[in-house]
């Protein structure tokens, strides 16, 4: 299993952001992925921090796709490809009516026939291939044209069933979160495996994203977790796989103690078939790194 780092909506500036991914290299952890919050765009800022932390997978989880263009996505993700060495990786998703209704005011339509049709578009693009794709959802007319710019690896968030096959029909795997070892390995790594291998696909990764804090007070942390995300606790896809944990809200997910708690619970992902792990800290990020460095 391969160990990195998850920067969430936490408020730094870009040099804070290239000052961190540097650091997450230096601690021997093999990537760095941010999330597209409303701050900073997320690929870019993915792309410079690839660019100034040599050898650091660079990636987001995710890039909402209602609001972008195919077109417009791969050319954005070929272009981070160049500038951060060929070391980027694209997490998408339709995200959650909340937001493509909420803040984009853009009909949440149909998402599942959506994504699927904006992957098989997608794909062709970022190998680079003249494409023309008319689906009942999406159209994408055109090539990009990216030189030295390798295909990305290209990941779908998804947690329900269709999801997880369309994720191992068309991508290169998928992006969870709030999702623990035991829902992973019941329910997410068999779906998405079996997908992957009946559409003659490579095994898919299993990007985990997980919370975690290295705290005395494991109850006060959760519920402080559980209070800054109260949103996404209300949120069907996640009220979904939090019942399929028996689990009332997202604090509840929270890996929480001291470093050998930690490091129990986090080695269980690998068990459960995760590939990745990415740690988005609760606290302190500078211990949390190097104490992710340590048992790497």
């Amino acid at each position: 299993m391969r160990w990195g780092l998850f920067a969430g909506g936490e408020a730094l500036s870009v040099d804070e952001h290239i000052g961190r991914a540097r650091a997450v290299a230096a601690a021997g952890l093999d990537a760095m992925f941010f999330g597209q919050v409303g701050s900073w765009d997320a690929i870019a800022l993915a792309s410079v921090c690839g660019r100034e932390a040599p050898g650091l997978e660079v990636g987001v989880a995710v890039t909402q796709t209602f609001p972008r263009h195919p077109l417009a996505l791969a050319a954005q993700a070929l272009t981070a490809q160049g500038i951060s060495g060929n070391r980027f990786t694209l997490g998408v998703g339709p995200s959650h009516p909340a937001v493509i209704e909420g803040q984009f005011g853009i009909a949440y339509d149909r998402p599942a026939q959506h994504t699927r049709e904006y992957l098989e578009a997608l794909g062709s693009l970022l190998d680079g291939r003249p494409t023309e794709y008319r689906g009942e959802r999406i159209t994408a007319v055109g090539r990009v044209d990216a030189p030295g710019a390798q295909r990305p690896s290209l990941l779908l968030s998804a947690l329900g069933p269709v999801m997880l096959r369309t994720a191992g029909e068309l991508a290169d795997g998928t992006t969870t979160v709030w999702a623990g070892p035991r829902v992973i390995g019941e329910h997410v790594a068999p779906l998405i495996n079996r997908a992957a291998q009946e559409a003659g696909r490579p095994a898919p990764r299993i990007v985990a994203l997980v919370v975690a804090a290295l705290t005395d007070d494991p109850d006060e942390a959760r519920r402080a977790l559980a209070e800054r995300y109260a949103m996404a606790s209300q949120m069907p896809a996640y009220q979904e796989i939090l019942g399929r944990q028996g689990k009332s809200n997202v604090g509840d997910t929270l890996v929480a103690g001291d470093e050998k708690t930690l490091e129990r619970e986090l080695r269980a992902y690998a068990d459960a078939g995760t590939t990745d792990l990415l740690v988005g800290p609760f606290g302190d990020a500078e211990r949390m790194i190097e104490f992710l460095g340590s048992i790497r």
